[in-house]
């Protein structure tokens, strides 16, 4: 038994997870973690989906960051002169390397509704960006024919647009516009023509023809599809392309199936077949043209987020998740900070936390001992300083009890004072830490160290694909 999962059911998973976010009804952080070596040479492993590997996330991770917004986004193609683009086609399984919609720099999207072809049928070359905002196709000087999906805003591209990422969105409705650009989105969704012939891909272009034949498209059983005029253009005998007429009006309307005949023409043997628009029409929803099933996730830390977040000398990390309904670890109820700090820590005597660095590994007496992963350490009162710490596979989790003995990597040894393993907090701390174990860890990336600063911000952006 073969079977797939569609487009649609993965825009629609996706969209229930972007009403989450949106409304509130679930929580979603982005976690950074891992301040240890991945090994002595920096290799960045990939992950494995594994409940070991997320165990191991959550025991590294360090803080999190509530997501701010969350958008679909879709591969980014650039609008670049002297590039070749496809015309959008209904039978294409994956978005091809040369794509068939581009970003401009005017941070506007086009469809390539056909793309230009010479008198031999070969793809011309694109030499006219595409502009303008009108609601119909259009043919540039070039041969090309675009269709104008939407603009982004500058908050969207701000949170959204990356490197290999563009930001699009459905709006619900012309009176669900917040701005200007939302609007005019709203106005080419709105004036979507169901059922159009966008395309005609020659499949068998025949032989013996000597002039250009006759192209018919009729629509359905009943022929209920409204005209859609194409012409063919002949070389060396065989058909090598059809062009659609009429492209600022549309290629006819209400087809749900169209076959394609070639008569006349003093040959024989062409076949070819249409290519029809989403069933409501291009701009409709531009996520189903443009095959919109990955989510982004965006979170910006800020310097130490005020203590929530590391900063200072070798604070790095090497991991970033994506977590869903994190819980606080006061009484265990479900987290609703806007930022959170993950680690639990130790209270040791000042003169040996004076000794210790980050990423050190200390050790206490026992056996089995208890050993840890240096994160910060915050001289803080009398009673000594803060050692924040994270376990990992590599050290165990056994618990650091009060009245241990500590032995650093160089041999100084020093006193806990206050063992908080639990991660919950002392006197002289606020009750609005993370527990690091808890809530849906959904995405891990690995990544080589990040330096953390106190005066640079982080633009992290999760991109998670079905």
């Amino acid at each position: 038994m073969s079977a797939i999962i569609t487009d649609p059911f993965k825009k629609q998973f996706m969209q229930n997870v972007l009403d989450e976010v949106t409304n509130l009804t679930a929580r979603y952080y982005v976690g950074i973690g891992k301040n240890d070596q991945w090994n002595v040479s920096e290799t960045v492993p990939t992950p494995t989906d594994t409940p070991k590997t997320i165990r191991s996330a959550q025991a590294a991770l360090q803080s999190v960051k509530a997501v701010a917004d969350a958008s679909f986004v879709i591969p980014r193609f650039n609008w670049s002169s002297g590039s070749i683009y496809d015309g959008f086609d209904d039978d294409l399984t994956a978005i091809p390397t040369n794509s068939y919609y581009v970003l401009t720099e005017d941070n506007q999207v086009y469809l390539c509704v056909q793309q230009s072809k010479n008198a031999t049928g070969a793809a011309n070359v694109s030499t006219v960006k595409p502009t303008g905002t009108t609601n119909n196709a259009f043919k540039t000087a070039d041969g090309y024919t675009w269709k104008f999906l939407y603009a982004l805003s500058a908050a969207k591209a701000s949170a959204f647009l990356s490197a290999n990422f563009v930001p699009i969105q459905k709006i619900d409705s012309a009176g669900a516009a917040t701005n200007a650009i939302e609007t005019q989105q709203a106005s080419v969704q709105d004036s979507a023509v169901a059922g159009r012939i966008l395309n005609v891909i020659v499949t068998n272009g025949g032989t013996g023809y000597s002039t250009a034949p006759t192209v018919t498209i009729s629509g359905n059983a009943g022929n209920i599809g409204d005209s859609a005029q194409a012409t063919a253009t002949v070389s060396g005998g065989s058909v090598v392309k059809v062009d659609m007429l009429n492209e600022s009006a549309g290629s006819g309307k209400n087809f749900t199936n169209a076959t394609v005949t070639f008569t006349g023409g003093g040959g024989s043997g062409a076949v070819a077949r249409a290519v029809l628009g989403p069933p409501n029409g291009i701009g409709a929803d531009p996520r189903d043209e443009l095959k919109a099933t990955s989510l982004m996730f965006n979170a910006k830390p800020n310097g130490a987020e005020g203590g929530d977040f590391l900063v200072g000398t070798g604070q790095d990390f090497r991991q970033v998740m994506l977590i869903r309904n994190i819980l606080d670890s006061a009484a265990g109820n479900a987290y609703t900070g806007s930022t959170g700090l993950a680690l639990k820590f130790l209270k040791v005597d000042s003169a040996f936390a004076g000794n210790l660095s980050v990423d050190e590994l200390i050790t206490n007496s026992l056996t089995p001992p208890a050993k840890a992963f240096v994160n910060k350490v915050v001289n803080e009162d009398t009673l000594g300083a803060k050692v924040f710490y994270h376990q990992t596979d590599s050290t165990g989790f056994t618990p650091f009890n009060v009245g241990n003995t500590l032995t650093d990597e160089q041999g100084n040894t020093g006193t806990i004072v206050i063992a908080d393993s639990d991660n919950l907090t002392d006197s002289a701390s606020s009750f609005d830490d993370v527990l690091n174990t808890s809530g849906e860890v959904l995405y891990i990336e690995n990544r080589a160290p990040v330096i953390r600063d106190a005066a640079q911000t982080e633009d992290i952006k999760v991109v998670v694909t079905l």
